[in-house]
C-alpha cells in the first residue's frame, strides 16, 4: 500500500496550503492524517465476517477459491478456504504477532516463521506479511496530501523508526465518496513494485467500501490476484477466544 516513481496523476496543489502560511500547513497536515485514518480503517472494523472469491491469474494458469474470514481488529483473523473441494479446510490463523496455517490433507498445523513472511499466501500475490500487518499508517508513515479537481493523493514515506517492507506508498482517493481507487507500493529504492486497484462500491449496513480489490505485481507481467467480497457483516458477536488453534482446524 507505497514510491520516487510517482503515478501519472497531475497534482495541482496541496490541500489548504498557501505560501508562507504555517496555519494552512497545519490544516493540510490535519486533513491528510484524517483522510489516511479513514482509508486505513476501511477494512479494519472492530469485528467482521466476510465471504469472498479470490481469483489468481499468472502467465501460465488461473484458479479461483471461495474464502470465509473473521477478523477482530488488527490482532486476530481467521481465513478458511471453502472451495474448491480439494483445498477446502486449508486455513490461516493470526493471533497478535503469531501466524499458523492448517493443512487438512496431512492434518497438520504449521507455524509461519519470520523468514516466510514475504512468501506467497495461498499461492496468490498477497504475502503472509500482508496478513500480519500491525499498527496504523499514521504512526508508521509521514504523509503529504495533494489534490486535483476530483482526486486526493496521499504520498506516504516510512518514518526513520518504522520497520517495513515498503519504503513508501501512494494512495489515490476520489473526492466524491472519499474511497480509494488505487494504491501503489514502493520499495526502499523508490521502485514501484505492486498496485492495488479498488472498484465496485457497495454498502453493508452503515459501511460503504469497494468490494473488488485487484492486486497487480508490477514486476510480474500477466500476474494478478483479485478479491471480490460476496458478503460482509460488521459489529458481530466475536471475541478473541474464537481465534484458537482448535478453531483453525475446523473444516467448515
Amino acid at each position: 500500500m507505497k514510491l520516487p516513481i510517482l503515478l501519472a496523476i497531475p497534482l495541482v496543489f496541496s490541500l489548504f496550503t498557501f505560501a508562507g502560511s504555517s496555519h494552512a500547513d497545519t490544516l493540510a497536515d490535519a486533513k491528510a492524517i484524517e483522510l489516511l485514518e479513514k482509508i486505513d480503517n476501511l477494512y479494519q472494523q472492530e469485528n467482521s465476517h466476510a465471504v469472498m472469491t479470490m481469483e489468481i491469474v499468472t502467465a501460465d494458469f488461473s484458479r479461483s477459491m471461495t474464502l470465509e474470514s473473521w477478523a477482530l481488529g488488527l490482532d486476530y483473523s481467521l481465513v478458511r478456504i471453502l472451495e474448491p473441494k480439494k483445498e477446502a479446510g486449508v486455513s490461516t490463523l493470526k493471533r497478535e504477532k503469531n501466524m499458523w496455517n492448517f493443512l487438512p490433507k496431512i492434518n497438520k498445523v504449521i507455524k509461519v516463521p519470520p523468514s516466510m513472511m514475504m512468501g506467497s499466501w495461498m499461492g496468490s500475490d498477497f504475502t503472509n506479511d500482508d496478513l500480519m500487518r500491525e499498527g496504523s499508517w499514521v504512526d508508521a508513515y509521514d504523509v503529504v496530501l495533494s489534490e486535483t479537481d476530483s482526486l486526493y493523493t496521499l504520498d506516504l514515506t516510512a518514518k526513520a523508526t518504522t520497520v517495513t517492507v515498503w519504503g513508501a506508498m501512494q494512495i489515490v482517493v476520489t473526492k466524491d465518496n472519499l474511497l480509494p481507487i488505487r494504491q501503489t507500493y514502493f520499495d526502499e529504492d523508490g521502485q514501484a513494485m505492486r498496485e492495488m486497484r479498488f472498484s465496485a462500491i457497495q454498502t453493508f449496513g452503515d459501511i460503504t467500501l469497494p468490494t473488488v480489490m485487484e492486486l497487480v505485481p508490477l514486476n510480474k507481467p500477466g500476474n494478478k490476484t483479485q478479491v471480490t467480497y460476496n458478503s460482509m457483516e460488521f459489529d458481530i458477536d466475536l471475541e478473541s477466544d474464537f481465534f484458537t488453534l482448535q478453531n483453525l482446524k475446523k473444516r467448515r
